[in-house]
């Protein structure tokens, strides 16, 4: 039953604001807004506050509380969240903008190098933002469009998720005809030279992949010089050699959860993480599966409806859909997966030894790789964490808020609902506690103030 002043309050106050057509900013970022109403799950892991305010000035929150404790300024925009749960805006770990679900990299990478800056990761990063992601870490693109894209969001130039780039890759050979995009190095002094490089062309992270095939003074080295610019560093972790050097080296993040078929992580890797876990001195390591399309495969291949939704054609010209569309023609044919059905039988297992060593999970999606678009990534991830391995929805649901800003040192920005942080802000009709895949039709978008959707 809800109380009298709740009844009174709201139809007094809530102006309900309708949604924008997708692709479009609802509105222009008055002064104050109030979300009135919703369920709040606030980031931090506790009960969720029903009846909730949020009272939002200019890009902050300013005032958290429940409906009568907090007072709605007369000037406010009241926006109601009734039936709502609310919640940070979503993280995802793991993206590359450069890249929009299209089957085959070698025509990609040699069709459409001048439309990355230009068009496909501007469309890419406003995908992901009307999908409720209001922050994201992009890992592996050019350096230039990298930055550029990133700054442009920053400034209000472009909507789009607030991203994290890494731009190119850090390894001992780029394949051929990706050296755009993923440096080789040869020796310690290269290897802090592209370091150097990166960060000085303002990067947020570094990328480090293939490190079993560097030595490990090249690993110690990339590792090193990041650490001596602040930058955290992201290691693929498919083989138990690229792990074991990524350990020894200091990598603060690890992406996968392997190619191999192996049935688990060998002991002396599980032993290693779990040490490394537990050193509460090094700060937490940190741990992005990206596990959902390994799962999902058969499902996707079998059902390819989400190639018919609209949602990825946004900010993208025709031909680059049509183009992208032409290539998933035999979902069943493609050779990116050809390994997925004997590696899935083993995920289960990988991810609750992860569990199990005390690393912090993240969620991250791989989004962009073939048949993978920004638009449905996130929430397929969340789906598969908590319906397919058991993770409490909350841990999931924090796993795509609070410790991702956390792992990129954000966390007194971002990541939680609460006053003086940044209002990144998403509302779904239903209970997401409950149900976690309501997050894949997000009702309001919320970024720095702004109201997307």
């Amino acid at each position: 039953m809800r109380s009298p002043l709740t009844v009174s309050v709201i139809a007094a106050l809530v102006l309900a604001t309708p949604s924008a057509p997708a692709g479009q900013i609802a509105e222009q970022n008055p002064r104050i807004k109030a979300l009135v109403g919703g369920t709040l799950i606030d980031g931090f892991g506790g009960r969720p506050l029903r009846n909730s305010v949020i009272v939002i000035e200019r890009e902050r929150i300013t005032a958290v509380g429940a409906l009568g404790s907090v007072t709605i300024p007369p000037s406010a925009e009241v926006i109601s969240t009734e039936g709502m749960s609310v919640l940070p805006g979503l993280w995802d770990m793991h993206v590359h903008l450069m890249l929009n679900g299209h089957s085959d990299y070698a025509h990609w990478d040699k069709t459409y190098p001048s439309q990355l800056g230009p068009v496909i990761m501007p469309a890419s990063a406003k995908q992901l933002l009307l999908a409720g992601v209001t922050s994201a870490r992009d890992l592996g693109a050019p350096l230039e469009a990298s930055i550029d894209v990133r700054n442009r969001i920053n400034k209000g130039q472009i909507p789009g998720a607030t991203m994290y780039m890494s731009g190119p890759f850090i390894q001992h050979e780029p394949y051929p005809g990706t050296e755009v995009f993923r440096w080789g190095v040869s020796g310690v002094e290269d290897a802090r030279a592209k370091v150097r490089k990166l960060a000085d062309g303002g990067v947020d992270v570094i990328k480090l992949i293939d490190q079993d095939q560097m030595t490990l003074d090249e690993v110690k080295a990339v590792v090193d010089e990041a650490h001596r610019r602040s930058l955290p560093v992201v290691a693929h972790s498919h083989r138990p050699e690229e792990i074991r050097r990524g350990l020894i080296a200091g990598v603060d993040n690890f992406e996968h959860t392997g190619l191999a078929a192996a049935p688990e992580y060998p002991e002396d890797i599980v032993k290693a993480i779990r040490e490394r876990a537990a050193n509460m001195a090094a700060g937490p390591l940190f741990w992005t599966p990206t596990i959902e399309g390994l799962f999902n495969y058969e499902y996707i291949r079998d059902n390819p409806e989400h190639i018919d939704d609209t949602a990825w054609h946004e900010g993208l010209p025709k031909n680059i859909i049509d183009d992208i569309k032409s290539s998933l023609t035999h979902p069943d044919r493609l050779d990116y997966f050809r390994a997925t059905p004997s590696r899935r039988p083993t995920l289960a297992r990988k991810f609750q030894q992860l569990r199990e060593t005390g690393v912090t999970l993240l969620i991250g999606t791989d989004s962009g790789i073939p048949m993978k678009f920004h638009s449905g990534s996130t929430w397929r991830e969340l789906d598969a964490w908590v319906n397919l391995l058991g993770v409490d929805a909350m841990t999931a649901i924090r796993a795509a808020t609070f410790w991702p800003a956390v792992a990129m040192r954000k966390e007194r920005e971002v990541g939680t609902i609460s006053p003086g942080k940044y209002a990144d802000i998403i509302a779904v009709r239903g209970d997401v506690l409950r149900y976690v895949n309501l997050l894949q039709r997000v009702d309001i978008v919320v970024k720095r103030g702004t109201r997307y959707k």
